[in-house]
């Protein structure tokens, strides 16, 4: 693994104190064009900060078009372009794509992280039409963007890189509610899935499991302040002494959309310092 690509290693004449002084450059993505779906905040804004910062071209896509527009003016419009994009609209995603092709000339990578969450509830008063809303979002959606994303990369013969967000509660239960728990256990599964077929064409297919944390999403579906969150996870964290923020997510779907991840594919990147493999269930976040 090439740390660091496009950097310079500074090294003393002596190495008796075990030290080297390393000066890492960005770059990871340089000329790289990517989607990123649900990117008006949260997860999403962060990697698109991480990726334009790397050196790429990003459409962000997004049902807020109002924040859209802002973050992108924010960003600079020589990086990044918006595109409103429902993902629940295949049609939508394909015209997303589209306008990528327009803009950009080709696709490396897909960032699809597009997702909700409703209340918790118990399955004794499971509303199932929230229930199919939430899996249109966060599994239609996701294989909607790999979909599309992927017949541009077949056709165009680009090794890319199409990333999900799923979620720990997509590998294991436990106080997440039902539907959005089934959903990502689903994005899960389609990853496994689609990777074995676009393997063939050089395709990569990965996914990421972040553990609490307070993104707008979170906040809103929890009604809960980002402290009251961030509080949460960290009185269940296995790591002790930082706390999980967005820009973590987007440093992983960095590497996974980079060169330095070349031969990963089928992967759930589990970003939760530990905690699956110490506990059986999420922990309880409720007020």
């Amino acid at each position: 693994m090439r740390f660091f690509k496009f950097g310079v290693i500074r090294c003393p004449e002596s190495f008796s104190s075990y030290e080297a002084h390393c000066v890492p450059m960005i770059g990871w993505l340089e000329g790289k064009v990517a989607i990123v779906t649900g990117a008006a905040s949260g997860i999403g804004a962060a990697a698109v900060k991480t990726f334009v910062e790397n050196g790429a071209f990003v459409v962000i896509a997004d049902v807020n078009d109002e924040l859209g527009h802002q973050f992108a003016t924010s960003i600079g419009l020589d990086k990044v372009s918006y595109h409103h994009c429902d993902v629940r609209d295949e049609k939508q995603v394909e015209e997303t794509v589209a306008f990528a092709l327009e803009k950009y000339g080709t696709l490396d990578i897909m960032f699809s992280n597009a997702g909700i969450a409703d209340p918790m509830s118990s399955i004794l008063e499971f509303n199932l039409n929230e229930f199919d809303n939430t899996m249109a979002v966060n599994v239609r959606g996701s294989a909607a963007t790999i979909k599309h994303a992927a017949r541009v990369m077949v056709e165009r013969k680009i090794r890319g890189s199409i990333i999900c967000t799923a979620s720990i509660a997509g590998s294991i239960a436990g106080s997440g509610g039902h539907d959005y728990v089934t959903s990502k256990h689903g994005v899960i599964g389609l990853v496994r899935s689609t990777c074995g077929e676009l393997g063939a064409y050089g395709i990569r297919v990965n996914s990421i499991s972040p553990f609490v944390i307070a993104t707008p999403l979170a906040c809103q579906s929890l009604n809960m302040e980002v402290s009251e969150i961030e509080a949460t996870g960290n009185d269940s964290a296995v790591l002790k002494g930082i706390t999980l923020k967005t820009t973590h997510i987007a440093e992983a779907a960095l590497f996974l959309a980079s060169d330095e991840s070349a031969y990963i594919s089928g992967h759930n990147l589990v970003v939760d310092g530990g905690f699956s493999v110490i506990n059986s269930c999420v922990p309880s976040i409720t007020k």
